[in-house]
């Protein structure tokens, strides 16, 4: 079974391709379930995310390819929220899908994982933003809002890593993240940022399968050929720590399935 929950699409004005483009190259790759994740609405960051009049037309775009290839391909309608409570907005949070990713890009609004604003870790202490990271991360789980749990070690992705065990700064995330019954997805797109490491890191993958949180797939993409970029290297690396089921959503239902 090979799922993979976490797309985009050209609608958040930082991806190329078309919907069909990606679901064709997810068949091509004996891809089981495909979700789309779009980057969604919120009245900051404007340039990176769908807009609000676009997320009728965004979802009908993925529904209408659902039913195209549903002979071929599951496919789910999901959105990707940016955990910025001022920010967040009931229609996306109410919005009739199959699942909600919870992710953290910005810290106190500063975008930490956009090249643009690299510089805003100069003259830092690394640890205090790794611990403000994952501070963030918890809080996203105790809101009770989302199922899945995005790329939970972003902060890593210009290579500036804690001194301090991750597995220690991660721990009361992690514990939240299992106390409020999410799944954490294993996202390849680290492999091709400079980080060239999947999120999260085998130590947090080893702690995830020690408190039994469950996991499921994402290739992050925004291009065609990311679609399906390391799966087979986040599938090893799980079973090689012991997970033997990913999960998947139906209108907010969970279920678990072997991969």
């Amino acid at each position: 079974m090979r799922i993979d929950l976490h797309n985009h699409t050209i609608r958040c004005n930082h991806a190329d391709g078309s919907v069909d483009e990606y679901v064709q190259k997810a068949i091509t790759l004996g891809v089981d379930i495909y979700g789309f994740s779009e980057h969604a609405p919120m009245d900051f960051d404007k340039n990176y995310r769908l807009c609000f009049d676009e997320m009728k037309l965004y979802e009908k775009d993925v529904l209408d390819a659902r039913e195209r290839y549903k002979e071929k391909i599951e496919i789910l309608l999901g959105y990707e929220i940016d955990f910025i409570p001022q920010y967040m907005d009931e229609r996306v949070l109410k919005a009739k899908v199959d699942y909600l990713i919870g992710s953290v890009h910005f810290i106190n609004e500063w975008g930490f994982d956009n090249p643009e604003f690299i510089g805003g870790y100069e003259g830092k202490d690394i640890n205090e933003i790794w611990i403000s990271y994952f501070d963030a991360v918890e809080s996203m789980a105790k809101s009770g809002l989302f199922d899945i749990a995005g790329h939970i070690d972003l902060l890593k992705v210009f290579k500036f890593l804690p001194t301090k065990d991750v597995r220690i700064l991660a721990q009361n995330a992690l514990k939240a993240i299992k106390k409020s019954n999410m799944t954490i997805e294993i996202n390849t797109s680290g492999l091709r940022k400079p980080i060239e490491e999947i999120y999260p890191s085998r130590p947090l993958i080893e702690e995830m399968y020690e408190l039994d949180i469950p996991i499921t797939f994402g290739s992050d993409a925004h291009k065609i050929e990311h679609v399906g970029h390391g799966y087979d290297e986040a599938m090893s690396l799980a079973k090689e720590i012991g997970y033997t089921k990913i999960m998947t959503f139906k209108n907010r239902d969970k279920q678990l399935l072997n991969f």
